[in-house]
């Protein structure tokens, strides 16, 4: 048991001061290996590697077509048309609504949180500026939309943390929809109120919109005429029809909505070759770094002590979804992804849980959402890769801006998690 914790610990303070998780994973992973007893070559060559191979094999087409699927998305201009239209339609007075709901948006429809920030900042610069909103508002307003709601509660969203129950509990990326529109309401709902008090406070202190050097070439970039709205949607769309409706594989989805992007920009032919490279890989390290954190999960799960550490989340008294709830949380915070720290869960503890859902009548739909909108609470600890990039792309700090991130990618998370188990203990999902 002081192994895992002192693996834990170690993995959270080096991946916080900006260490790669793909090397410090199977060093931390030697820690829990050597205060549990096991052969610390063995654990690395077979343990490690065994779960780390096993989630790329499961897992690693969808990060790649998903990867693709967004930079064709930004290559083609689609991304930023949405994400221009929306922003549109709130207005000047509701900038923050229209940039959490344009990075909603396009998180839903399948693009990754990492080419969500480079499509909407430029858009969110010109809207903060026209209403002289503080620029240390933006990391949290953008994290808002595409890293709470439409990442993890929404029913049928496409992304990664959404998919990953579904082999677990035998379930779809539309599981238990009510419970999941409520805890959309709690994130998306409770942000907003908390985002626009806050323009108020800021607005009251004397803060205003601070330009920056970098961002004197964005105006050229927003006056290029992307392409038509209607256009623009249709790939969006494709996937989530595609993936809830007609009930196709998700790597189909993707593929049907990364041919219609292609076939609406056979006038740009000559940047979809790079465009389609670097989607590719991109999706590599992406996958590695989630793989790298799943291998940590498996050697926890291989030393002794760890049944005594499933025994006590298990053990929590009451309804068994409020350990699930727990456990998705823990490991997410641990390694700083939503996916790695899911995708731990679900190697050590789904098939338990699946088996607890049989037994207990709560329907496997109801766990799916739970471990789901979990993995979103603590992973977006400082450490978190996106939290870091939306930083470096907005020109803020952790100092400046963390704690609005901390409260829409933390705290409206996890309070969302109230309703969606209640809703459950009552049979509604």
């Amino acid at each position: 048991m002081l192994g895992i914790l002192l693996g834990l610990v170690l993995l959270i303070v080096l991946a916080y001061r900006g260490w790669s998780i793909i090397w410090i994973a199977p060093i931390c992973a030697g820690v829990v290996a050597l205060f549990g007893g096991l052969d610390l070559l063995d654990a690395y060559t077979n343990t490690y590697m065994q779960g780390f191979v096993d989630f790329t094999k499961s897992w690693f087409p969808v990060f790649m077509l998903g990867a693709i699927f967004g930079k064709l998305m930004e290559f083609s201009g689609m991304a930023q048309s949405v994400a221009q239209s929306i922003i549109r339609t709130f207005g000047e007075k509701q900038a923050i609504i229209g940039v959490v709901m344009a990075s909603a948006v396009l998180a839903y429809g399948g693009i990754s949180v990492f080419v969500v920030v480079f499509a909407v900042y430029p858009l969110a610069v010109s809207m903060f500026r026209q209403a002289n909103i503080p620029r240390k508002l933006m990391p949290g307003t953008i994290t808002a939309g595409m890293m709470t709601f439409a990442m993890t509660a929404l029913p049928g969203t496409p992304q990664i943390q959404n998919l990953i129950p579904t082999d677990y509990f035998n379930t779809t990326a539309a599981a238990a929809p009510i419970m999941g529109l409520a805890a959309s309401l709690v994130m998306g709902g409770g942000s907003i109120l908390y985002l626009k008090r806050r323009e108020k406070n800021l607005k009251g202190l004397g803060y205003e919109f601070e330009e920056l050097e970098k961002d004197k070439g964005l105006s050229k970039e927003i006056k290029e005429k992307p392409p038509h709205i209607l256009i623009s949607v249709l790939p969006l769309l494709s996937v989530i029809v595609a993936l809830n409706f007609i009930q196709l594989d998700i790597v189909v989805s993707l593929l049907i909505g990364i041919l219609l992007i292609i076939i609406f920009s056979l006038g740009k032919i000559k940047g979809l070759v790079p465009s389609l490279n670097k989607g590719a890989s991109d999706s590599v390290m992406a996958m590695i770094n989630t793989s790298a954190a799943v291998g940590f999960g498996t050697v926890v799960q291989a030393v002794p002590g760890f049944q005594k550490l499933s025994d006590y989340v298990l053990g929590i008294e009451g309804n068994p979804l409020i350990s699930m709830a727990v456990a998705s949380n823990i490991l997410s915070g641990a390694t700083g992804s939503a996916s790695g720290g899911l995708g731990i869960t679900m190697e050590a503890l789904g098939q338990e849980y699946y088996e607890i859902a049989i037994s207990s009548g709560i329907a496997p739909e109801a766990f799916h959402r739970i471990a789901s909108i979990a993995s979103g609470g603590l992973d977006a600890l400082p450490h978190n890769g996106a939290i870091v990039t939306i930083l470096i792309v907005t020109g803020l700090t952790h100092k400046q801006s963390y704690r609005d991130i901390a409260v829409v990618a933390i705290v409206f998370p996890i309070l969302s998690l109230i309703p969606a188990i209640l809703l459950a203990s009552v049979g509604i999902y």
